[in-house]
């Protein structure tokens, strides 16, 4: 019987119907197609390549005398040229990828995912050919000696940003409840960033978990949730610095420097000397003292101090208008993307660059406890700088489908 029914003919209303919803679909993915090929955000786009352009700039000035030194005078622009690779290969990613339509992305997500845990379980296995340990800490996988190195927690964060947006964009009221709109999400950011923090690396572990924590909140859940979070985080941070002593020499040396400003201090004490020493105007673009091998990491996460130092209290106020201005942007493209999933999304890429300049800049200019984090655009890492442009193209691709804003 149960044959013979699914066997029945349709009945022409059935048939009209079905007709109906298909032209709808070819409707919606036709429009869909269309307003792909709209153009990009100019702003944005201007933003990116500006930032990208001042950060090579600043990095051939603060990596010159390390490259000098460190290839006894045979390549003094080693890390210029590198990361000037990388950099093309970024923008054209990023133009790539800012032609195609974001739906697209959405099959990546769950793929991307489980390709992160993966990869940042294969950082942690000992004894491992292809892991790289820089500074008592394992973070990179590659070739070593070869250019082929890349940290799997650039790679997280794009899969965190990207599932997230797509599984919270399909839930409405379900992400006020603490099954839907909390467990999954919670025990994703609880795996990843705890791979990632046993590298260690705790500064990629709050990037993760903040991400995660501000697409979860935009994407609808309960407020108390979000109070209760911030308490349990306070707790364990307080157990983590006060009670344990995870980093304690990092955290004294952070009240004060000057305490031991020739050993544990020696860093950040550098890194103030550096800024104090540009003043309002700085010394001049290229006429750095503190990279001449007196601040470690110049090129690196410390790049922000000799901005400081070259450029000045003026110069650096710019740079960090730039920054403000991307990621006012990169909210604003959010506020008028198509749908939930575009939102969602350069929401979460937004957030990223956010969260890490904040965090690069307040430890350069010791407001935050010294940890390994990288200024967006300007610090020399490659594959970074590729990751980061790329995401670049995700806030690209969505402004192509904008909604129209009404004039005045």
């Amino acid at each position: 019987m149960a044959a013979e029914r699914r066997r029945r003919p349709l009945t022409r209303e059935q048939a009209l119907r079905i007709q109906e919803r298909r032209a709808r679909q070819r409707e919606k993915e036709q429009e869909s197609r269309e307003l792909a090929r709209g153009p990009v955000d100019l702003p944005f786009l201007v933003l990116v390549v500006l930032l990208t352009v001042i950060g090579l700039i600043m990095l051939l000035s603060a990596s010159f005398p390390s490259a000098y030194y460190e290839t006894d005078g045979e390549n003094p622009l080693f890390y210029f040229t590198r990361q000037g690779v990388f950099a093309i290969m970024g923008m054209a990613a990023m133009l790539l990828i800012g032609k195609i339509n974001y739906q697209r992305f959405r099959a990546l997500a769950q793929p991307l995912l489980f390709l992160s845990v993966i990869l940042l379980i294969l950082v942690l296995i000992p004894h491992n050919p292809i892991a790289i340990t820089r500074n008592n800490a394992t973070r990179w996988l590659g070739i070593p000696g070869t250019s082929f190195q890349f940290q799997p927690s650039e790679v997280a964060k794009v899969a965190v940003v990207l599932y997230f947006s797509d599984n919270i964009s399909k839930k409405k009221d379900l992400m006020r409840t603490f099954r839907h709109g909390i467990l999954p999400y919670a025990i994703i950011l609880v795996v990843l960033a705890g791979l990632v923090g046993l590298e260690p690396h705790l500064s990629g572990a709050l990037l993760i978990m903040g991400a995660g924590a501000v697409l979860m909140l935009v994407g609808g859940i309960n407020w108390a949730w979000v109070g209760g979070a911030v308490g349990a985080a306070g707790i364990m941070m307080y157990l983590v610095l006060g009670v344990i002593g995870y980093n304690a020499s990092r955290i004294e040396m952070w009240h004060n420097p000057w305490a031991d400003a020739q050993g544990k201090g020696y860093q950040l004490s550098q890194s103030l000397i550096s800024i104090g020493s540009g003043g309002l105007l700085g010394v001049g673009l290229g006429r750095s003292r503190q990279k001449f091998l007196f601040l470690p990491e110049e090129h690196n996460d410390f790049i922000f101090a000799i901005v400081c130092e070259e450029l000045g209290l003026i110069g650096a106020a710019i740079i960090m208008l730039l920054f403000a201005a991307l990621i006012l942007r990169g909210y604003w493209i959010a506020l008028h993307a198509r749908d939930r999933f575009g939102s969602l999304m350069v929401v979460g890429v937004t957030t990223l660059i956010g969260l890490q300049t904040f965090l690069n800049i307040g430890v350069v200019t010791g407001l935050l406890p010294t940890t390994g984090i990288s200024l967006p655009f300007f610090s020399y890492g490659g594959t970074a700088l590729l990751m980061q442009l790329a995401e670049m193209g995700f806030v690209l691709s969505v402004s192509r489908q904008m909604k129209p804003t009404k004039a005045g």
